[in-house]
């Protein structure tokens, strides 16, 4: 991206050293940047009013679906744990010999 902004400086300077007004090259360039991103956004479907709003729930959709995530990797961790746990009660029942209490 700074790439991007050195060339566009040089070719200012170059066009000003050529005479060009300064003000004049700087708003050219600011009209380029609005077009092409008015474009890309159009290209995208996201150049209508209604582009915001949709935006705005595509971002709570996806905070959701990131929450929803969240919560069945930790429930899964959770039973995975309890499950460890269980295993471990069971192997120190055998090891200790109860299934010889119950009798």
């Amino acid at each position: 991206m700074s790439n991007d902004n050195g060339i566009l400086a040089q070719l200012i300077e170059h066009a000003q050293a050529d005479g060009a007004d300064l003000a004049t090259l700087r708003a050219i360039a600011e009209e380029a940047g609005e077009l092409g991103a008015t474009r890309a956004l159009a290209r995208l479907g996201l150049g209508d009013a209604g582009a915001a709003k949709d935006m705005g729930e595509l971002r709570e959709l996806l905070g959701a679906w990131r929450d929803a995530k969240r919560s069945a990797l930790k429930a899964a961790f959770g039973w995975v744990g309890r499950m460890l746990g269980a295993l471990v009660l069971v192997g120190l029942a055998v090891k200790l010999g109860f299934p010889g209490w119950l009798k």
